[in-house]
């Protein structure tokens, strides 16, 4: 998942806009962005927010459609880089295939978990393969890397069978993390949790969770009511730490993405695909693209592997903008 924005919230915030005490419930609007390159699918994007940068490790969530992608290209997200994240790909419908620079070629359905750790560099496309069914829909998310990590080595990960558990009114697939006793076999690098709970009709839920994470609830396809919030898709419901248990009510069936952990302490510079730490690594790892996709190698090699099943043109770079990126707290009052 390639974020193209020209203008990213991240970089729009000043430190003149510190907010003051961190709330213990917040909303989360989605705006809507470009997915990819030209032939763009539109998502909505809930986090990195104007406010909250991060839930837990989580630090980027889009969710797309339902798509019709029958008379269309659907997700064409050409080869293109990532630092100091994974990539956690869900599907509700659909399919879409990965192909990175490891030579991992991997589709990825309804209920299966593709987790891309990038470390210190990766590169891969995203694409609606022919014969794909004709509704697509999903999320991606970025889960940040602490510090004694990110610099590791990339991989990847596909996980077609995970704990699965029910509570009243809902089903529970645990994604990454440990819920309610359930472990899933995905990799992770920091205290956090991902699931999702597809809800019944008219239920009330409620879930035990851990009271040292924060959480967040984002539905996908129908509203959720909670804390006194009505919670559309794409929306997303910080709920802070000291919470016991996750409780929201669903009039309609749905599916939502629950995301927490412990707060994450490190400043970070997000910009285009890389999560940094300060200015001139997010210009060195430019460099090193924009240079691998010219064809130039720097210090003697390629630091991204290219996506050579892919075929298709390297995502381009965009340009820096003028100011200096700036580390940022999780959240602006912090």
């Amino acid at each position: 998942m390639s974020n193209v924005e020209p203008h990213p919230v991240e970089q729009r915030v000043c430190e003149a806009d510190r907010t003051g005490p961190e709330p213990d419930t917040e909303l989360l609007e989605p705006r809507e962005v470009p997915l990819g390159g030209p032939r763009a699918m539109l998502v909505n994007r809930a986090l990195p927010g104007k406010n909250r940068r991060m839930v837990g490790a989580w630090c980027f969530a889009d969710v797309y459609g339902p798509a019709d992608v029958s008379a269309g290209p659907g997700m064409q997200v050409p080869p293109h880089p990532h630092i100091g994240l994974q990539t956690v790909s869900w599907l509700v419908q659909g399919v879409v295939h990965h192909l990175d620079g490891l030579g991992s070629d991997q589709l990825v359905r309804p209920g299966q978990l593709n987790l891309m750790t990038a470390g210190d560099g990766i590169a891969h496309s995203e694409r609606t393969p022919d014969g794909a069914p004709d509704l697509l829909q999903g999320a991606q998310l970025w889960v940040a890397l602490p510090e004694d990590d990110r610099a590791g080595a990339a991989h990847f990960e596909h996980h077609a069978d995970l704990p699965r558990f029910s509570v009243p009114g809902a089903q529970v697939t645990v994604i990454m993390g440990e819920l309610h006793g359930r472990r899933s076999p995905a990799r992770t690098y920091t205290p956090l949790v991902g699931a999702e709970i597809v809800v019944e009709a008219g239920r009330s839920v409620s879930l035990p969770v851990r009271p040292g994470y924060e959480h967040g609830l984002l539905p996908l396809d129908a509203p959720v009511h909670g804390q006194g919030h009505r919670v559309v898709p794409g929306s997303l419901l910080y709920l802070g730490t000291g919470r016991d248990r996750v409780e929201f009510h669903a009039a309609e069936p749905t599916h939502l993405l629950l995301i927490g952990g412990e707060p994450f302490t490190e400043d970070l510079v997000m910009w285009w695909n890389f999560v940094g730490r300060d200015h001139d690594e997010i210009v060195r790892a430019r460099a090193d693209w924009e240079a691998q996709r010219d064809g130039r190698d720097r210090d003697g090699g390629f630091r991204f592997d290219p996506v050579r099943a892919d075929g298709g043109a390297a995502l381009p770079a965009p340009e820096l903008p003028n100011a200096r990126l700036r580390p940022r707290p999780r959240h602006r009052g912090a």
